[in-house]
């Protein structure tokens, strides 16, 4: 199983960013993929999951209304939009694989991608 991700960058308040994460080795069928945050000196974070089965989201509070993950099954990647970003977002962002949403740790995940809101 491998996952990569792509898309961060350094952001000004407000903005904009598009992060994806490209899977193989994966049955997205079976599969639910998350997006967590890593920021130093803070536990992960899941920020949104999707899930295997009928592709049905959920959000973490901080990000409900601002983060959009959906997936695309003929490419293999799941994408988050992000929007309004703040500079609490700032973090290395992973995608992993769960069976459902529901359990807390990710099986695998990818080396993550930097985001950086900040003027």
């Amino acid at each position: 199983v491998t996952l990569v991700e792509s898309g961060g960058a350094l952001v000004l308040p407000g903005g904009s960013l598009r992060l994806s994460c490209e899977y193989k080795g994966v049955s997205s069928e079976h599969y639910a993929i998350v997006w967590f945050r890593q920021a130093p000196g803070k536990d992960r974070e899941d920020m949104a999951c999707i899930s295997g089965s009928d592709d049905s989201s959920n959000y973490a509070d901080s990000v409900e209304g601002r983060f959009t993950i959906s997936r695309d099954r003929a490419k293999k990647t799941v994408y988050l939009q992000m929007s309004d970003l703040k500079p609490e977002d700032t973090g290395v962002y992973h995608c992993g694989t769960k069976v459902w949403c529901a359990i807390r740790n990710p099986d695998y995940w990818g080396q993550g991608t930097q985001v950086t809101v900040s003027s």
